[in-house]
């Protein structure tokens, strides 16, 4: 026996860097757990892909974001000022602003869109998480596909080539009161 009411999949492509960055460039931090509750509650996702560059020194929080219901994909990182120096190549301005900083770089963006595309047969919506114009592509066909459910931005400042899809757009920053972090743990500097 079939059951025809069974909610649809909604899987969630996480674009954690893009998030991250830019919802502490509008000033706060976001609430991990937060976000994944959030996530399902409101927009029924069940299964949270989280894009991120590997760093050793990044094991807990990868394990805490696990923890708190995401599908961790790690990637590879590379370390730009290194690469810049032992190649002196001219890299993209938007990866490393200040060449006396060391940078490291983990592009998802290729990771994001092949698994959006190896799942498509698993989810009937996805959601993008991302204010980043590389996906334009990827949101253009899951739009064609009717799958794309929502385009998530960390805030007002995504990217001109996703002003064409704004129907689906909803701005993270908006719901800041809901999903930022709060530290209750720390005591105030007197």
């Amino acid at each position: 026996m079939k059951n025809s009411q069974k909610r649809p999949d909604v899987y969630a492509f996480i674009d954690s860097q893009n998030l991250n960055l830019g919802v502490q460039a509008v000033g706060w931090k976001m609430d991990w757990r937060r976000f994944r509750t959030y996530l399902q509650k409101q927009y029924g996702v069940t299964k949270a892909f989280m894009f991120i560059g590997y760093m050793a020194e990044n094991e807990p929080m990868y394990e805490q974001l696990h923890e708190a219901g995401y599908l961790i994909v790690l990637k590879p990182t590379v370390d730009v000022k290194a690469l810049t120096e032992k190649n002196n190549e001219d890299l993209d301005k938007d990866h490393v602003k200040d060449d006396s900083k060391h940078a490291v770089k983990g592009n998802i963006d290729a990771d994001l869109v092949l698994y959006a595309m190896k799942e498509l047969p698993n989810y009937s919506q996805a959601i993008i998480v991302s204010g980043d114009g590389d996906f334009y592509g990827l949101v253009e066909y899951l739009i064609e596909c009717r799958k794309l459910k929502q385009i998530m931005t960390p805030n007002w400042k995504y990217s001109s080539l996703l002003k064409p899809f704004e129907n689906y757009i909803v701005r993270l920053d908006q719901q800041r009161r809901q999903l930022s972090y709060h530290d209750h743990g720390r005591k105030k500097p007197e």
